[in-house]
């Protein structure tokens, strides 16, 4: 368990180089849509490296820095980069900077990621917004002793995805042209993408998209009573449905290819909030 000591010097750390700014919203920007955090107005950036008790984002196409700064009128901060558990870090390591952003006074948190699409009616480049999560693999941030600083030991977790936070990316899907899909996200540790009967197997199961990340920082942010907006990229079809191998450069040039319309919709989504 990580003492609440490590997270409150991490805040204390940021708030100096805050200097007052207090963010609204975290928004959490996967692999190959970290270009969001390049358009923050009156930019403050603050490499994870410089933090205390912070760890490194190592992932490629991850700049691995805090953008804090203005994005459509609010006041946000913006995490160019993540922690996956497959880079030798602990569920609670993944979610750490959730933690640190509710002692900053966050009360929202956009997440995103890059995934592999499940659902054989999914195309690449498609957006997903993600109604509910499966997490069958006992990795939790959770785990070990509760602290009521953060939330409650048994958080309920059947709402994690806010509806009215859904409600609006869907409107704001339509006022922008958007395609949006909704479905299911499944997590899997990695570093190794999925087999095609694991694929089967989610697909069995109800998921519509698979992933590396985003599971632990979710059921964090529920557990400190934050609202929740989520949502994954289609970077390619997931493993065996499709005759050819799947590769990190993929994921990267989709992301590219995607930007504008990515942009577009988080965009609208922070001005209607």
């Amino acid at each position: 368990m990580i003492p609440f000591e490590n997270y409150e010097k991490s805040a204390a750390y940021l708030r100096e180089k805050l200097e007052g700014f207090q963010p609204e919203i975290l928004m959490i920007l996967g692999s190959g849509l970290g270009q969001l955090g390049d358009r923050v107005e009156h930019p403050i950036f603050v490499p994870y490296p410089e933090i205390p008790y912070f760890k490194h984002s190592t992932a490629p196409g991850h700049k691995g820095r805090f953008v804090f700064g203005i994005l459509a009128g609010k006041k946000v901060a913006v995490m160019q980069g993540r922690m996956h558990l497959y880079e030798g870090y602990s569920p609670e390591d993944a979610a750490y900077a959730v933690r640190v952003m509710k002692l900053l006074g966050v009360r929202t948190m956009i997440v995103t990621n890059a995934a592999g699409a499940v659902n054989l009616d999914y195309k690449p480049g498609q957006i997903m917004l993600i109604s509910d999560h499966i997490l069958l693999f006992p990795m939790t941030p959770l785990t070990g002793e509760n602290d009521e600083r953060f939330g409650t030991r048994f958080p309920d977790m059947s709402t994690a995805y806010t509806p009215a936070l859904r409600t609006l990316a869907k409107q704001a899907a339509a006022e922008t042209g958007v395609h949006l899909n909704e479905g299911v996200y499944m997590f899997f540790p990695g570093p190794q993408y999925e087999t095609p009967a694991e694929i089967r197997a989610a697909r069995l199961l109800g998921a519509d998209a698979a992933g590396m990340s985003t599971v632990p920082e979710v059921i964090a942010a529920r557990h400190c009573g934050m609202d929740i907006l989520g949502f994954s990229l289609a970077t390619n079809m997931a493993a065996g449905i499709l005759k050819q191998p799947l590769t990190e450069a993929e994921v990267l040039e989709t992301g590219e290819a995607c930007k504008e319309q990515f942009t577009a919709l988080m965009t609208r989504i922070l001005e209607k909030l």
